[in-house]
């Protein structure tokens, strides 16, 4: 069974706030793990989607919850480990 993914509430932050609370707790994780980042900023998809492929982390997607998006992201390792 996969873990159970790290819950980031970032709502009622906006840009570039939910990031860096998300980088911050990245810190703790593992390579490998999953992240669901809560987040209301509308532009927050296409934020993560950028810092993902900046930073080598995997968008895995984004659901509309209507109050509010989910985000979904991975860590993964820094490259040349």
């Amino acid at each position: 069974m996969p873990p159970e993914p790290n819950i980031i509430d970032a709502r009622g932050l906006v840009c570039p706030e939910p990031i860096h609370k998300t980088e911050l707790a990245f810190r703790a994780l593992a390579p490998g793990a999953p992240a669901t980042v809560l987040a209301t900023d509308p532009a927050s998809p296409i934020d993560f989607e950028y810092w993902c492929l900046q930073k080598g982390h995997a968008y895995l997607g984004c659901t509309d919850r209507g109050a509010w998006l989910e985000i979904s992201v991975c860590k993964m390792a820094p490259k040349g480990q």
